[in-house]
Formats: C-alpha cells, sequence, structure tokens
C-alpha cells in the first residue's frame, strides 16, 4: 500500500510519535501531593481568585496549574485537585501518588465532584479511569467510555461543517448513494440496533465497577438528554421513517 493511501502516512510510528509529543511530563517543583490528604476539607474549601494569577515558566506543572484555576475559581479545592490530577495523568510521567489518589477522590466523593464539575470535566474524568483505574471492568468501562465520547466530539465536530444544526436531522432525499468505509453495511433505519449495541454494554459494565459506576451512569443519563448527538438524530429519523411507513399502509 502506497504511503499516499494513508492518512497518516508513517503508520503507526507516526501516530504514536504524535501521541507521545503530547504527553511530555511536567516540570515539578518540590513535592506533589500527600496520599492521606484530608479530602473532606479540601472539599469544604472554596477556589479564591488568586488560584489564577500566572505562576512558573514554560513547562511547569506551577503555569499548568494557574492556567486550570480560572475553571474552578468559587468551587472546592477538592473540584480543582481533581483537574490537576487529570493534567498530571495525561503524561507519560507523573508524580507516582497521582493515580490512587484520583481514584480515591472518586470513591470517597463521587456526588461532591459530580456537584462541581461542568460535563467536559466529567468526560475527562472518565477517561481517565481508562488508563489508572483499577484494573478490570473499571479500566474496561474508562476505555470504552474514552472510545465512545471521544469518537463523538470528533463526528459532531466535523459535522457542524455541513452547515446544520447538532440538533437539525438530514432529511432522507440528500442521501448519498456512496458506498460506506471499509466495506461496512450501511445501517437500517428500519431494524438497526448499533446504537443500542454500543451502548446497552456501558450499563451492565458501570455495576461491576462501582468506583466509576455513579460518574458512568451520569454521563450516560447526559448523553441520553442531549438533544444534539448521532444517538437523537437518528432516533428522531427512525421514528420518521416508521411513521411515514404506516402513513403508506394504512393508504394501501
Amino acid at each position: 500500500m502506497s504511503n499516499e493511501t494513508l492518512t497518516y502516512t508513517g503508520g503507526a510510528e507516526e501516530i504514536l510519535a504524535r501521541w507521545n509529543k503530547r504527553r511530555g511530563p511536567f516540570k515539578l517543583e518540590g513535592a506533589a501531593y500527600a496520599p492521606d490528604l484530608d479530602l473532606a476539607t479540601l472539599a469544604g474549601r472554596i477556589v479564591p481568585e488568586s488560584a489564577a494569577e500566572p505562576k512558573g515558566n514554560h513547562g511547569t506543572f506551577a503555569l499548568k496549574r494557574s492556567m486550570i484555576a480560572p475553571e474552578f475559581i468559587g468551587l472546592s479545592e477538592l473540584a480543582f485537585l481533581n483537574a490537576q490530577l487529570i493534567a498530571h495523568l495525561r503524561r507519560s510521567i507523573y508524580p507516582p501518588e497521582a493515580p490512587a489518589l484520583f481514584r480515591r477522590l472518586w470513591a470517597e466523593h463521587p456526588e461532591h465532584l459530580l456537584g462541581q464539575l461542568d460535563l467536559r470535566w466529567q468526560v475527562s474524568s472518565a477517561m481517565t479511569f481508562a488508563d489508572h483505574g483499577q484494573a478490570g471492568p473499571e479500566q474496561a468501562l474508562g476505555a470504552s467510555l474514552k472510545m465512545l465520547f471521544g469518537l463523538i466530539k470528533l463526528y459532531e465536530f466535523e459535522r457542524l461543517f455541513t452547515g446544520l444544526a447538532p440538533s437539525e436531522i438530514h432529511r432522507f432525499g440528500s442521501r448519498s448513494k456512496a458506498a460506506m468505509p471499509l466495506k461496512m453495511d450501511q445501517y437500517s433505519l428500519n431494524h438497526g440496533g448499533l446504537d443500542v449495541a454500543l451502548l446497552a454494554p456501558l450499563y451492565a459494565q458501570a455495576e461491576d465497577a462501582p468506583v466509576l459506576k455513579p460518574l458512568a451512569l451520569t454521563l450516560l443519563h447526559a448523553l441520553n438528554a442531549e438533544g444534539g448527538t448521532i444517538f437523537r438524530r437518528l432516533d428522531t429519523m427512525k421514528e420518521r421513517r416508521a411513521k411515514a411507513r404506516s402513513k403508506k399502509e394504512n393508504r394501501v
């Protein structure tokens, strides 16, 4: 296969290189986080405006911390700590206590975090479990959520270039006759169940991942309630197709 046919011309090496380029560790100044932090106290303290004052040089975690801080002013220091740990855990090297401390936050204070974090940070938290959750069902569920929400983000961003709002469905008459990529069969609006087959196992997996379960179910409910995703649009199209077929049958 010639390189001209590849999306990433360097194949696996290029993809890994580009991924690792974004994962360089922060420069740390002094001690990081004590593993026995009093999380309840942090949940009761509010992030002050002074936390957003620029600190540190390029590449330092002090600078990254001050860049994250504006989103958490007025929220709890525990929610801010969660964001800091995520920033660390996205890098190739991180404070050794970070994974256990991140998981401890969600094991001990899930309701508090869900009440403080917006959906973007909830998604980021769920994705972090893919690599730093407990091995087994917890990491498996984290990986599934990471793939699901990552692909939703990519697809919904690209779809904006059609000029359609996220809640607008495609018209039946404008469908292209082009073949599907990777020789896939087309999805059936009449009988297709791929949408449910993708989502249902996540609910089942959550039962075996108690620490991640509250976050996972909150995100899956938010996805179900969101009117501007491929899942809602396909469901609306199914309903319209079914109504059209019913009218046609009744006329006959």
